[in-house]
């Protein structure tokens, strides 16, 4: 390989002494040179033209969005901060090629610009400050299952296909909770939007006609097979999408049951032309699921309010073709910060170990899944394992797994076509299905990323194995195990309240209520050794009982008791310290007849507790209604039918937000 690297460096040298013009023929530095990826100097030195990715060394800090409470709130910091970061540090990049008449692209989500140009430009661009490095842009030639028969035949409906039932997602569906109100981003090949079991489904049909903004982005160009180029409806040239999005979401209301989750809405965007992508076409989906913008548009329309709760990803991104393993990071931590749950698959590279290589299934901010032989709890020959050896993490994954043979959903070839496909493709979709089913049982879990993958992981059906530097589980074969909605569903279920609450720095007990679906265990555990539990475990409906410790510090605490995930906060008082004080601002606020929605600014002393309640019923809190600190309270307001003007209150730990809402 260094042999390889050295000729590449050798030839580019070459190709500069011939090809520069006169303020560029002194041979570039290696500081420059260690800027630019292999791949970029010995495609220019090859063709001459070449697409890479200007990556600028100026990065936005979204750390503060884990402290946000609501997912619009996450969304739209994150949003923001991105966008304004790309338009405050790109402006002199981008004169510079429009004024050298370099074909371009700006990008957001990651600091980056995507160029074609040539081998001069990428030299020119690696010697800014104010460039971290020149990436690649390869076309990813990806392995993805295809129906072998030129036309799929309508297949006599299998009434619930094996393996949704696998995973329980029925019993779910029993229990009232199908994935109503949620939506899944689907990130493919593309879609056929009116097939019978997807049509219903989609968050642009609304029973009658189309709309299309918002609600898909076509990232392909040029090409793009049967679709051509930036399709302004959805459109699939291959395949594949429309059947991993029916794992998802599809049911055609005439027995055709495909989908994890019927009652959740999907949204789409086509990341490869036939099958083939690059980093930016999959960044560029990245972004517009972060904020999605009519079709035509561009991203400084994007409302992150319509963005997914969870994407769906069955396709990857190998170094082996180019792609630097860093190069999608960027991107997912973004919808991670975002509250967007981002599941991906593991890839079909098994039965070897450290067989998870590729983007995005190998990263942290990802969920990555294996594929169950469909009905079995063995692993397919084909999914990928890890440990994660290509970034020198030996980061374990997958993450969780799920039925990927064999399966039976939707395809392109008519409205009514169905097909049988394996991969851990297949087996994606129903983690993302489970993902809207959660949520669906507990709305207020949306955008807490964190959350909903610690209660999939604890929900699975655990797996041992001994295989791939494994012990035990979680593992590298199985990650946690088989997916299992039913349990997860159960977990989201069980729910405390209150949901904090302080105490003077003298001792006493507390008590928390816990409701749970019948026949469901509940465990409360707590890090602090100044919390003590001495009931903390149940079925069904119970409660928690705890003493809280003497402070002695003059300095106030902070702990939590955690049920089910979720945290119950305790604040204690510091020996000495005079307690908290609470406001809002502003104080007050009107609404016409109609209603409408509002918000306004819980002021407190540091990380003291607040609970909000509202004194009357058309007046509904929609975000948490408690907190930790200075922090944001979003409502509603009913329409008004009662023919006078009225008056209403939220009390905020004592201290009153008023409402007036005038007469039809």
């Amino acid at each position: 390989m260094r042999v390889c690297l050295i000729a590449v460096v050798f030839a580019v040298l070459s190709v500069v002494s011939v090809h520069s013009n006169a303020p560029q023929r002194q041979q570039p530095s290696k500081e420059v040179l260690a800027k630019i990826d292999s791949w970029v100097l010995a495609e220019a030195a090859a063709k001459g033209q070449v697409e890479f990715l200007v990556i600028l060394a100026d990065h936005a800090d979204l750390s503060p969005a884990e402290a946000l409470h609501t997912k619009e709130e996450k969304g739209w910091f994150v949003y923001r901060t991105l966008y304004d970061k790309s338009q405050n540090t790109q402006k002199q990049i981008l004169n510079w090629l429009k004024s050298n008449s370099f074909e371009h692209r700006s990008y957001y989500i990651v600091n980056m610009i995507w160029v074609k140009g040539n081998l001069d430009a990428a030299l020119s661009l690696a010697a800014r400050a104010d460039v971290s490095r020149i990436e690649g842009n390869p076309i990813i030639h990806n392995d993805l299952p295809i129906e072998s028969v030129k036309e799929a035949v309508p297949a006599a409906p299998n009434a619930i296909e094996p393996g949704i039932t696998q995973t329980n997602a029925p019993l779910v569906w029993g229990a009232g909770f199908t994935g109503q109100g949620i939506v899944v981003g689907a990130e493919d090949t593309g879609y056929r939007w009116d097939h019978n079991a997807l049509k219903p489904h989609y968050r642009g049909w609304n029973g009658s006609t189309a709309d299309h903004n918002f609600n898909w982005h076509d990232s392909i160009h040029t090409g793009g097979g049967s679709c051509g180029a930036n399709s302004p409806a959805p459109c699939d040239d291959h395949g594949h999408g429309t059947h991993t999005a029916g794992t998802a979401v599809g049911d055609d209301g005439a027995g055709n049951q495909i989908g994890m989750a019927p009652g959740a809405k999907w949204i789409g965007c086509r990341n490869m032309d036939q099958g083939n992508g690059t980093p930016a076409t999959y960044i560029e989906c990245f972004e517009f699921f972060l904020a999605p913008y009519p079709v035509g548009g561009t991203p400084a329309q994007g409302d992150p309010t319509k963005a997914p709760d969870v994407t769906t990803n069955s396709w990857g991104c190998p170094p082996a073709e180019g792609c630097s393993a860093g190069t999608l990071q960027a991107a997912t931590a973004a919808q991670r910060a975002a509250g967007i749950v981002t599941v991906v698959a593991a890839g079909n590279s098994g039965s070897g170990c450290s067989t998870v290589t590729d983007p995005p299934a190998i990263y942290s901010e990802s969920f990555t899944v294996g594929a169950l032989n469909t009905g079995l709890d063995t692993i397919a020959s084909f999914s990928s394992r890890g440990p994660v050896t290509v970034d020198g993490s030996n980061r374990q994954k997958p993450d969780i797994v799920a039925p990927g043979t064999n399966t039976r959903s939707s395809y392109r070839t008519s409205t009514t076509a169905y097909t049988n496909l394996s991969g851990t493709s297949m087996a994606t979709p129903h983690v993302a299905g489970a993902v809207a089913l959660l949520l669906s049982a507990d709305p207020s879990l949306r955008g807490h990323v964190s959350i909903v993958e610690d209660i999939l992981k604890d929900a699975a059906f655990h797996i041992s194995s001994s295989l791939c530097s494994s012990s035990g589980f979680p593992n590298n074969v199985f990650g946690y195990g088989r997916l299992n909605a039913k349990a997860a569903a159960d977990i989201a279920l069980t729910k405390f309240s209150p949901k904090s609450a302080a105490f003077s720095a003298t001792g006493t007990d507390g008590a928390i209520q816990v409701t749970a679906p019948a026949g469901v265990d509940w465990t409360a555990t707590s890090p602090d050794g100044w919390i003590i539990i001495n009931q903390g475990s149940g079925t069904g409906n119970g409660s928690v009982s705890f003493s809280v410790r003497d402070n002695t510090d003059e300095r106030f605490r902070i702990g939590k008791i955690t049920i089910a995930h979720r945290d119950f906060i305790v604040r204690q008082e510091g020996f000495g310290q005079s307690g908290c004080s609470y406001a809002v601002t502003p104080k007050s606020s009107s609404f016409s007849s109609s209603g409408g929605a509002g918000s306004f600014t819980v002021v407190t002393t540091e990380d003291c507790i607040w609970t909000a309640t509202s004194g009357v019923t058309w007046i509904t809190i929609t975000s948490d209604n408690g907190g930790l600190g200075t922090g944001t309270l979003t409502f509603s307001v009913g329409a008004n039918g009662s023919g006078v003007s009225r008056k209403g209150t939220i009390n905020v730990s004592g201290s009153q937000f008023s409402v007036k809402q005038k007469s039809p």
